[in-house]
């Protein structure tokens, strides 16, 4: 199997298809430290990371910002003193597309996460 780091995120439109339960069960061990949450009815990954000031914690957000647009799937992200706040969910459908947690690897080897 491949590394979720080693693959490209697809194109997404509102018929894609969300990841299922079985699915869900097989990836997420590949990202311990993501929490699955659900806000207004969607499903979604979230993780905090620490930094020891803002500066810092901008910087990351930038890195994130940056795969984010050459993937062309893109987080919200909440930025505060020494936290980044990243969350990942497929809005064309409301939901956890794979794309979802390609990117969820791909930010924790950003901030040097060994899963």
């Amino acid at each position: 199997m491949t590394s979720l780091t080693q693959q490209r995120c697809e194109a997404c439109h509102q018929k894609s298809t969300p990841v299922s339960l079985e699915e869900i069960a097989v990836l997420k061990p590949q990202i311990p430290y993501w929490h699955l949450i659900e806000v207004d009815g969607e499903s979604r990954l979230q993780r905090s990371y620490s930094f020891p000031d803002f500066k810092t914690a901008l910087a990351f957000t930038n890195q994130v910002g940056e795969i984010a647009e050459l993937e062309n799937h893109h987080p919200t992200l909440l930025t505060e003193y020494g936290k980044v706040t990243v969350t990942w969910w497929t809005h064309a459908i409301s939901g956890l597309h794979q794309n979802d947690f390609i990117m969820a690897a791909k930010t924790d080897d950003l901030a040097g996460v060994k899963n």
